[in-house]
């Protein structure tokens, strides 16, 4: 199945889209609204299809691949759910302590996409470890539709705990250094924001198109934070103003990028939204921040 991008879709059907993946409108509402877009013997059906996440395109370092080692873990969480389920992700030859990032994901559960940006973290030398927020109800279940219904059904504040667990868990790993980053993508890049505050021994954040931490919670941040929105997103773009204030008030360390035409979720390489440039470019800026911040 050929890849589609952004640029062959309306931005309203985008936009529309967006609002279906956040629990906005449920499927039935998206394509009645959708049926405008089907023209020229596409059907809407064809259109929900084409622009659903195809975890085939997920892969950008193998399951198997020589130079890692992944095994599954799991995490007790008192406060939270019981437990969580880690995906762990270390380079095959450790060097000795190495640095460790929490890797946050989507409002779907820990899907193939999210396990591929644990691996590519440990293909760059840091010991990675993605929790699966889902645990409590089963995991993730396969499917974006599945994931959004079990998401609804776990209780978010137990499910942050869960998250801190699996934040202790990993700084306390005996592969860690004790310097501990956390990155995470739209329900998880908010999640980091609120772990740079409520772990104030985070050392390094970087959120994507996340929810800010408001400004009370940012006067606590002590982490240097690297910020990354699409500029096509304009509620969490139009956003950072405001964050970028707060963390400057606070005098955190910290940027923030707004990459020119790129959509909410334009990392994400298993959707039409994925834009190759910013996604590269930030991904190269975010290893960049944790070389620096938490080596």
């Amino acid at each position: 199945m050929e890849r589609k991008t952004a640029s062959e879709y309306p931005q309203e059907l985008l936009d529309l889209f967006h609002e279906y993946q956040h629990g906005e409108i449920d499927r039935r509402e998206f394509l009645t609204r959708a049926q405008r877009f089907a023209i020229g013997g596409l059907t809407v059906t064809a259109i929900f299809e084409s622009l659903r996440p195809n975890y085939a395109f997920a892969q950008q370092v193998a399951k198997d691949d020589k130079d890692i080692v992944v095994s599954s873990e799991t995490i007790a969480s008192p406060k939270g759910n019981g437990t969580i389920n880690g995906y762990f992700v270390k380079p095959a030859k450790m060097p000795g302590k190495l640095p460790v990032v929490l890797v946050v994901h989507e409002n779907r559960g820990r899907t193939p996409y999210i396990e591929d940006v644990a691996r590519r973290l440990a293909k760059a030398n840091f010991v990675a470890c993605a929790p699966d927020g889902l645990t409590s109800v089963g995991g993730f279940p396969g499917t974006d539709e599945e994931g959004a219904v079990k998401f609804r059904q776990v209780d978010g504040t137990k499910m942050f705990e869960d998250f801190l667990a699996a934040y202790d868990w990993l700084k306390a790993r005996p592969e860690s250094s004790g310097k501990i980053g956390a990155t995470g993508f739209c329900f998880g890049g908010g999640v980091v924001n609120h772990l740079a505050w409520a772990r104030p021994d985070m050392s390094a954040g970087v959120p994507f198109y996340g929810s800010p931490a408001s400004a009370e919670d940012t006067a606590k941040i002590k982490a240097a934070m690297l910020i990354h929105h699409g500029e096509m997103d304009t509620r969490l773009a139009n956003g950072w103003p405001a964050y970028d204030a707060a963390l400057t008030a606070a005098k955190v360390p910290h940027e923030g990028y707004i990459y020119k035409g790129a959509q909410h979720g334009f990392h994400n390489d298993t959707t039409p939204r994925y834009d190759k440039d910013a996604a590269t470019l930030a991904w190269d800026r975010t290893l960049a921040w944790f070389n620096k911040y938490l080596r």
